[in-house]
């Protein structure tokens, strides 16, 4: 994929962003970068927009023809800092981020990124968001059944009403009973 410095690239998973960069060897995309693991391994990186979590080493898995993700809602930017962080450290996932501080307005998003062919790895995520309450439920309790959503269809402005999922919460987990199937 091409990128240029016009582009609106939130949408990517930073390690293609962290490509580019290297890439361009000029203007630096990602401001604050700390370490979030002894070894080095796991960093959280802000950009003023979003907040990211990235597993250096697992991140590779990441291919952006086949990446999308899993998104939450939140209104407490410590929640979310602190759901994040425990998803890549535990190993939930490779790479996930949440709106920045700087922008939160009170109500926020998360991403969980995988590639939507790792039946593993969605299984692995989506126990981690009902483990942390990351899927809301309706007035009778049963589960809303929140879709995947690849890259390719937030970079062809798949938003609202115009977003079909694919890949559902139903095709892994009974919505009554929150279950894997």
């Amino acid at each position: 994929m091409a990128l240029n410095e016009d582009m609106d690239c939130s949408w990517l998973p930073v390690t293609y962003l962290l490509q580019w960069e290297k890439e361009r060897s000029g203007r630096l995309w990602m401001e604050n970068r700390t370490l979030l693991s002894d070894d080095g391994r796991i960093v959280r990186v802000d950009n003023g927009y979003w907040s990211y979590y990235i597993n250096g080493e697992r991140a590779t898995e990441l291919l952006d023809y086949k990446c999308g993700k899993w998104m939450f809602y939140f209104g407490d930017i410590a929640f979310a800092e602190s759901v994040c962080r425990k998803a890549v450290l535990e190993g939930a996932v490779a790479e996930c981020k949440h709106t920045a501080a700087e922008v939160f307005d009170g109500s926020g998003v998360g991403c969980f990124y995988l590639n939507v062919d790792d039946i593993v790895a969605h299984h692995r995520v989506l126990a981690f968001m009902l483990a942390n309450g990351l899927i809301r439920k309706k007035k009778n309790g049963s589960l809303y059944n929140i879709g995947f959503k690849l890259d390719s269809q937030t970079m062809a402005g798949e938003y609202g009403s115009e977003f079909k999922a694919e890949v559902k919460l139903e095709d892994f987990v009974n919505l009554e009973t929150g279950e894997f199937l």
